[in-house]
């Protein structure tokens, strides 16, 4: 199946293949399978149950990374990054709420 023009430009829809995913976030593939395994991370799937890798996956697994090389281990990282993105949720819908008329 051919992504359509928006899929391609689309952050989340995944697109490379695990070890170019791997290649450019500068670690092994035995890794992301790892924080797969662990729920760090959940990629797409080719129909044939190939793992298919995002931007924003990308981006995620640079924020591992970085949190690894800080000393936290892989259940601390799933806290940080459930928190991180609760924050951010937050911070959306105050934003939301700041901006409707009164």
């Amino acid at each position: 199946m051919t992504p359509t023009r928006e899929q391609v430009h689309d952050s989340d829809h995944g697109v490379y293949g695990i070890s170019v995913a791997a290649e450019l976030a500068g670690m092994a593939a035995s890794s992301l399978r790892l924080y797969e395994t662990h729920g760090l991370l959940d990629p797409d799937r080719t129909p044939g149950g190939t793992r298919r890798y995002s931007v924003n996956d990308l981006d995620r697994l640079r924020a591992i990374a970085q949190l690894l090389d800080d000393g936290v281990n892989l259940p601390g990282i799933a806290r940080v990054l459930a928190l991180q993105a609760e924050n951010e949720r937050l911070r959306d819908r105050c934003a939301r709420l700041h901006t409707r008329p009164a």
